[in-house]
């Protein structure tokens, strides 16, 4: 007699076609893009409940083009009568070492060390992008530095390069007016008007701006090709290659995009 599995071979699809869906929403959870996007959801939110909305306008994602034609992308703009505060954050793990003026900081996880660029930095640009599409004097601007996940700051930071909601106290600290009620209603609708449409084609195009940007120029600090982060120096330690440097994300182990030094 010739044994039928068919009933058992659809009893055990039909039950993998369950499991599928929690299998792809437990990866969503733990994805690079959900977690930069949680940590950009509770800077919105701290802002949102911690800021009175008639003193610090909140825009969110905004990218702008560039003078050397590309695009930058900043993740939060409040603009007041203090000041505007142009807002980056990073969603990184470990230990965190770096100076004002040093070019690159050193994030230390799971015993390995990690260097990555100086975000006061990679701020800068924003800065002065934001500058040319508002007319607007450089020290009205303020860079502002979040840091979100499970990280420590292990040696003395600026005052403007916090951690979670210290953000909030920093913004709060800066109480001289700088800007007239008009002049921030002008700079709000000029930063609508010059942004680019928040869309998934918008974050595309930048990433691929931020990857030709730097083929084109290996010396520079290159993007993760999984997830667009700036990449971070680091040295393998075991293996034929040990001593090798190479071009790590800063998200690791969440992300484990790479490159080779100098492609």
């Amino acid at each position: 007699m010739q044994l039928d599995f068919t009933p058992i071979i659809a009893q055990v699809f039909t039950g993998f076609f369950w499991l599928l869906p929690l299998f792809l929403l437990i990866a969503f959870f733990k994805s690079v893009r959900f977690k930069g996007a949680m940590g950009e959801w509770a800077v919105n939110l701290a802002s949102s409940l911690a800021l009175n909305k008639h003193d610090y306008h909140l825009i969110k994602d905004v990218t702008l083009p560039t003078e050397d034609g590309g695009t930058t992308q900043i993740d939060h703009i409040i603009v007041s009568r203090y000041g505007i505060f142009v807002v980056e954050t990073k969603n990184m793990q470990g230990w965190i070492f770096g100076g004002e003026q040093q070019p690159t900081w050193t994030q230390k996880l799971y015993k390995q060390s990690f260097k990555f660029q100086n975000p006061l930095r990679q701020n800068y640009k924003h800065l002065k992008t934001l500058q040319a599409c508002l007319d607007v004097e450089l020290k009205h601007l303020h860079s502002v530095i979040v840091f979100t996940g499970d990280c420590t700051f292990k040696t003395e930071m600026p005052a403007n390069v916090v951690r979670a909601g210290g953000y909030i106290r920093y913004i709060k600290s800066m109480t001289d007016v700088m800007l007239s009620e008009t002049q921030v209603q002008e700079y709000i609708a000029a930063i609508e008007a010059g942004r680019l449409a928040p869309s998934l084609a918008t974050r595309q195009a930048h990433i691929q701006h931020l990857k030709s940007a730097a083929s084109k120029n290996p010396t520079t600090q290159p993007t993760c090709p999984q997830c667009g982060s700036p990449m971070v120096m680091r040295e393998t330690r075991n293996g034929p290659n040990v001593g090798k440097m190479f071009w790590g994300c800063p998200r690791f182990p969440a992300c484990r995009g790479m490159r080779n030094m100098g492609g």
